[in-house]
């Protein structure tokens, strides 16, 4: 066995240019499964630093586009890393509107399809606590789809407490909704 020097551990960090390759190839990933197909990737490709800076700045570029009714609320996206790799995503929303109260909740995350079944689920979810804190979140509602046991899993696991679960409308999908603390 050869030693290769320490292992790092994954951290989340705010989107920054040394993930460029990682996040791209993780953006065919998520595509793969028709996620995040609004995202015009060739146009990232190209100008990847200023989509960064974008997402920075506050952009909402990795969501589908609000609909003008929907309150826009303040968010902070961060990207669960590790060396050079991108392996998730976090959006943490400081405060809830009428829709993140049923549908959405105050943190979002992913995992990319690669890494997932690695536990990288549950550290991002641990590691943004914290972080939810900071931005003045004491307790944060998740919401995950029912049939999303992975999903469900990584909140129980986590310490996130069941509240109920939402029905399907004719614009929104049911959730299970959960509540979690931030600050411990």
């Amino acid at each position: 066995m050869v030693y290769r020097g320490p292992m790092s551990a994954s951290k989340l960090a705010r989107p920054a240019l040394d993930y460029k390759d990682s996040f791209l190839a993780a953006l065919a990933e998520f595509r793969a499964e028709s996620l995040y197909d609004f995202v015009d990737v060739a146009e990232t490709s190209k100008d990847f630093k200023g989509f960064v800076d974008r997402l920075n700045a506050g952009a909402r570029l990795l969501h589908h586009p609000a609909p003008d009714w929907l309150e826009p609320v303040p968010e902070t996206l961060l990207w669960l890393v590790k060396d050079e790799d991108f392996i998730g995503t976090l959006h943490i929303r400081h405060r809830l509107n009428w829709h993140l109260e049923r549908w959405g909740g105050h943190m979002n995350f992913a995992i990319r399809p690669s890494w997932r079944g690695k536990g990288f689920g549950k550290k991002l979810l641990r590691k943004a606590l914290p972080a939810a804190a900071a931005l003045g979140v004491e307790r944060a509602l998740l919401t995950v789809r029912p049939g999303n046991a992975a999903g469900i899993h990584v909140i129980e696991d986590c310490g996130g407490v069941f509240a109920d679960e939402t029905d399907a409308t004719e614009r929104f999908p049911a959730r299970r909704r959960y509540w979690i603390e931030c600050v411990r």
